[in-house]
């Protein structure tokens, strides 16, 4: 039987750039109404923070509702003119969240404000200057290796995000001796690139862990509107697999991603084996090459022009 079942993959934080989303505000009446929407659950004007030049999107507690509001008004203007309906979504790091949203499995309202605290909570996580990320990049890179050769420092693997990426995050002030560990460990025979970040925070390490019980609170608050049956459509980055069981088991996993490593390759496998056709949808295109590095193609969304020629 054929397969002709699609999946969404939404990207994540660092997506963000003025002007996003503005297209579909300008022209689908269901896209700017999910800025409206997003503006009254923040109690802030998300269109003219996105679509101005305000240097506040790209602070954490900003960019990521911004981000998840954009993402969502470009899935809900293709919805509207397209009749656009997946059967299954990911989301990487952030963009979990939108996956969330867009399998009705978290009211948007309550995702809106779980990502602002999430960003709130993140960036005090971590003084200014004191955490870095770094990507590693090289074929056929063994994250056992990478994990092995960084014991002992305060350096975590944060991002698992093709077998030619990972993704390291922690203190800044050893950075630098990862980085001669991982060239030691893999050898003169690989061919390594590090790729310092501009992040303002060490994301997904253990300098998120003492955010961790403020999180779950603020998950515990807007719980009691989850649809954790829905959920099941959706990766957990955590686990690498869909999300299953209850509420309580997603605000585990979702609590436990701040801290703990993105398991995007094994996300991207599991879509795969479900899905056909799968959408990139966003202000961004990073996950279209990592889907690319496991031989599937991921058609990249960013634009309403770019939609028209998908759908149209």
């Amino acid at each position: 039987m054929t397969n002709n079942k699609t999946a969404v993959v939404f990207p994540g934080q660092g997506t963000q750039r003025p002007g996003m989303g503005k297209d579909f505000y300008d022209n689908i009446a269901a896209s700017q109404y999910a800025f409206v929407e997003a503006s009254e659950a923040l109690g802030w004007d998300v269109a003219a923070l996105c679509f101005g030049n305000d240097d506040k999107i790209n602070l954490t507690e900003y960019a990521q509702p911004c981000i998840l509001t954009t993402e969502i008004a470009m899935l809900r203007g293709l919805r509207f003119e397209y009749g656009f309906s997946p059967e299954y979504y990911g989301g990487h790091s952030l963009g979990e969240y939108a996956a969330l949203v867009a399998a009705d499995a978290m009211p948007f309202a309550e995702a809106l404000r779980t990502v602002h605290a999430r960003g709130r909570l993140m960036q005090q996580a971590s003084a200014p200057g004191v955490g870095a990320m770094a990507a590693l990049i090289a074929e056929d890179l063994d994250v056992d290796v990478i994990r092995k050769a960084l014991e002992g420092l305060a350096i975590d693997v944060a991002n698992i995000n093709s077998a030619d990426q990972v993704v390291i995050s922690g203190g800044a002030d050893v950075i630098a001796l990862a980085e001669e560990r991982l060239r030691a460990a893999f050898g003169s025979e690989k061919e390594l690139r590090f790729v310092a970040l501009n992040v303002s925070a060490p994301f997904h390490s253990r300098f998120m862990m003492t955010i961790k019980d403020a999180f779950r609170d603020v998950l515990n608050s807007v719980s009691s509107r989850f649809n954790p049956d829905n959920a099941g459509r959706v990766t957990s980055n955590v686990t690498g697999r869909f999300h299953t069981g209850s509420t309580e088991t997603i605000i585990d996993v979702l609590v436990a991603q701040i801290s703990q490593s993105v398991n995007w390759r094994e996300n991207m496998q599991v879509l795969s084996e479900k899905a056909m056709t799968i959408y990139e949808i966003g202000p961004n295109r990073p996950l279209k090459n990592f889907f690319k590095s496991i031989g599937v193609t991921c058609r990249s969304i960013t634009t309403l022009s770019a939609a028209r020629r998908e759908f149209a």
